[in-house]
C-alpha cells in the first residue's frame, strides 16, 4: 500500500508540474507581449513628446511675435483714445459756444424787435418751433446784419472757450 500510495503521490506531483509549466509558459508569453507592447508604447510617446515639444515651440514664437505686435499697435491705440478725448472736447466745446451764441441772439432779438402777437401760444412741435423762427428770422428786413454783430459773436465764442480751457 505504501508503493502504491508513493506512485500516487508521483504521478499527481508530475501532473502538477506539467501544469506548472504550461501556466508557467502562459504567464512567459504574455509577459513577452505585455513587454513588446510597453516598448511600441514608448517608441510612440517619444515620437509624440518631440512633435509636442516642437508645437509648444512654435507656441511661444506665436506668443512672442503677437506681444511684439500688440507693443507696436499700444501707441496707436493711445492715439485713437487721445483723438476721442479730443473730439469729445471739441463736441462739448460747439455745444457751449452754439448755446451761447443761440442765448446771445435770442437777447438781441428781444432788443431789436418789438414783441409781436401770436396767433399760437406755443408751437406743438419742434419743427413748427424752427419753421417760425426761420420765418421770424427771414421776415425782417431782409437785410443781412452788420459785420460788426459778427465780429460780437466770434468774440463771444472765443471768450467761451477761453474759459472752457482753463
Amino acid at each position: 500500500m505504501i508503493e502504491i500510495s508513493v506512485a500516487l503521490i508521483a504521478v499527481a506531483f508530475a501532473v502538477l508540474v506539467i501544469f506548472l509549466i504550461k501556466t508557467l509558459r502562459a504567464a512567459t508569453q504574455s509577459l513577452d507581449k505585455t513587454t513588446q507592447t510597453l516598448q511600441e508604447v514608448q517608441k510612440t510617446i517619444d515620437e509624440l513628446s518631440y512633435e509636442v515639444k516642437q508645437t509648444i515651440r512654435h507656441a511661444n514664437d506665436i506668443t512672442v511675435d503677437v506681444q511684439a505686435k500688440m507693443k507696436q499697435i499700444d501707441p496707436v491705440m493711445d492715439s485713437v483714445q487721445n483723438i476721442g478725448e479730443v473730439l469729445s472736447e471739441v463736441t462739448l466745446a460747439a455745444k457751449q459756444v452754439s448755446t451761447t451764441l443761440i442765448d446771445k441772439m435770442k437777447s438781441n432779438k428781444r432788443h431789436v424787435s418789438a414783441p409781436q402777437p401770436s396767433h399760437e401760444s406755443a408751437a406743438s412741435s419742434a419743427e413748427q418751433r424752427t419753421v417760425q423762427s426761420y420765418a421770424t428770422v427771414n421776415n425782417s428786413t431782409g437785410a443781412t446784419k452788420p459785420a460788426p454783430s459778427w465780429v460780437k459773436y466770434v468774440d463771444v465764442a472765443a471768450e467761451v472757450w477761453k474759459k472752457f480751457r482753463h
